[in-house]
């Protein structure tokens, strides 16, 4: 059985497809594609982002966090600003919408955010699998990538890192371990 390319509609052809075997899926071979976020995507964004926030708003004690509270307007928004503002990718598994990242851009900056992935498929790639599409995403004058987490959001960390993201600050907040910013510069060859 021959492997579909993966869907990178406006994204550099240098991510390689992603095989997930997510339980209960009768297709074990399923094809994760990611590409740009449509029109018709907010909805399903907004579901799979509030699902995969949720533990984290648990670890924190705060159902306040940010991509909790963004409403479906709020997301069309940013997507209406595509591409001149940045950029929102969405993952793909069949017809389901199983992650989202954007990035927004100011100067020669890429801000990535809300990189989300549905909680059964966290730990299976599909975080990595959109991170590296995010960067390749962004245009050539973009030579920086900066992004935060929690400081006791350990895997997120650990995510960050292991692609090369570093820690250039800490943040404190008046609650909580506070805010940890990571910083990724792209190479002269463009990754």
């Amino acid at each position: 059985m021959s492997v579909p390319p993966t869907d990178l509609t406006g994204v550099p052809p240098t991510i390689e497809p992603l095989t997930v075997s997510p339980a209960g899926v009768d297709d074990p071979g399923e094809i994760l594609t990611v590409g740009p976020a449509g029109v018709d995507d907010p909805g399903e964004i907004l579901t799979v982002q509030r699902a995969a926030y949720l533990s984290e708003a648990q670890r924190y004690r705060d159902p306040m966090l940010p991509p909790l509270t963004e409403t479906l307007t709020e997301i069309r928004a940013v997507l209406a600003g595509v591409p001149e503002t940045g950029v929102v990718l969405v993952a793909r598994l069949g017809t389901r919408i199983v992650g989202a990242v954007r990035a927004g851009f100011d100067g020669g900056t890429a801000r990535v955010g809300r990189l989300a992935v549905a909680p059964d498929l966290q730990g299976r790639g599909v975080g990595s699998h959109l991170l590296r599409a995010v960067e390749a995403a962004c245009p050539d004058r973009v030579r920086r990538f900066e992004l935060f987490t929690g400081a006791d959001s350990a895997d997120n960390l650990r995510l960050y890192r292991r692609h090369g993201y570093l820690d250039y600050a800490h943040r404190p907040l008046d609650t909580g371990p506070g805010l940890v910013y990571l910083e990724k510069y792209r190479s002269r060859a463009g990754g």
